[in-house]
This record gives C-alpha cells, structure tokens and sequence, in this order.
C-alpha cells in the first residue's frame, strides 16, 4: 500500500493544525494528532446534504443558496449539479488555506466547480454571513466541524445553539431549510431545532455512495 504523502498544513481559527495528506489519488485532511476530518473517497453524505435539501425546498427558478464548509467540495458540487442556471451558491470557508488547497493541490478533486459563475467564494465565518442575510436564503447547508457536537471549534455553539438556529430562522426565505450534517445522532439537536421554529427531519445516510460501511447524520429543518 502507498504511503500517505504530507501535502501542506493550515491552522484552523482555534489554533488546531489541520494537514492536507495525499496517497495516490486519496486525499484527506486530519487534525494533528491522527483524527480525520473529511477524505475524497467518503463524500457520499456530502452530497445527500445538497440533494435532501434541493428536494425539500422544490422547484425555484432562481435559488439562493449558502454552504457552510467548504470541505471536498462535494456538496458544492451536487448542489451546481442540481440547480437552474440563475442559482447563487454562497460557500463559506473559514480557513483561507482550504480555498488555497482547493485550487492547488486538490484542483482535481474539485474539477473546477469554484469557476462556476454561480458560485461565489468567500473566507470567513458562516455565522457571519448568517447574520448579515439579505435578500434571505432559500436554504443553508452546514457542514462545520463535526456536527453539532463539533471537535475542533469550540466556537460552533453560535452557530448549532438557540441563538444561532434563530439567526438562521430568520435569514430564510418563506419554506426555506435549514440543513445540517453531523457525524453522528444528537435527539438533543433535534429538540433544539423544533424549539427555534423549524420543522425538522433526521436522515441517517451512507457515509460513502454505496450502503454499506459508516453512515452519517442529516437534519432537514424547514422554515
């Protein structure tokens, strides 16, 4: 087996070091210390985070969309995939290095779905660009961390907490949804989430594209 190859290394807003690895053609990005945040060959509930969430808003001519986490990029790519020409993509990344990754070393990973003109790119903190919504959004799609019961940003509770599933209320459009993917259950999340106004769903999805082997965590919450 090919060993994995130390590509870069970025520090997150917390002070954690992330590192960018790379065996053949597997990618993954770790925490310092072994624990692994996302790999090119497990997107598979990636997507079912864009294609959950483009179901349950239906048919809009021209959607707004914000993603929290850049990631792989595979979320950003189902949703291109599965939205009409006048769509906006707003993608939120935090760690200004994941975007330099995106279209460095991983460009093949992300086939160039960052020149797509529907996407517009920006660094910075999602919960900010919650808060400033305007026009609103007809769907955003978190994908920060782990879940709401996050590993690396302790930071994370304005965004999964009361306060933050309000703001997030609020900067939706009439029906819009709220998504949210998470490595594992969280009943208590889901309690949350009704308690701020929405409608929520539990998906339990495929962690990779075929059925078997880990599964991940979906919340679908309308407005």
């Amino acid at each position: 087996m090919l060993p994995w190859e130390l590509l870069a290394t970025a520090s997150a807003p917390q002070g954690d070091t992330l590192r960018l690895l790379r065996r053949g053609t597997e990618y993954s990005i770790r925490l310092e210390g072994g624990n692994e945040l996302m790999n090119s060959r497990l997107g598979g509930s990636e997507e079912s985070l864009a294609t959950l969430t483009l179901d349950r808003i239906g048919a809009r001519p021209a959607p707004r969309l914000l993603i929290g986490g850049l990631g792989m990029g595979f979320t950003l790519r189902a949703a291109l995939a599965a939205t009409p020409a006048a769509a906006q993509v707003v993608v939120s990344e935090i760690v200004p290095d994941l975007i330099g990754w995106a279209r460095g070393p991983m460009a093949e990973v992300f086939g160039g779905c960052l020149e797509d003109p529907r996407v517009l790119l920006r660094a910075g903190d999602v919960a900010a660009e919650i808060r400033t919504a305007a026009p609103p959004y007809d769907a955003i799609l978190l994908d920060v961390d782990n879940g709401p019961d996050g590993l690396t940003r302790a930071g994370n509770d304005g965004l999964y907490g009361e306060a933050g599933l309000r703001a997030a209320h609020c900067a939706l459009s009439p029906g819009g949804v709220l998504a949210v993917w998470s490595a594992a259950p969280d009943p208590a999340f889901t309690r949350r989430l009704g308690r701020c106004g929405f409608q929520a769903e539990t998906h339990s999805v495929p962690a990779g594209r075929g059925k078997r082997g880990p599964r991940h965590i979906i919340w679908t919450a309308r407005r």
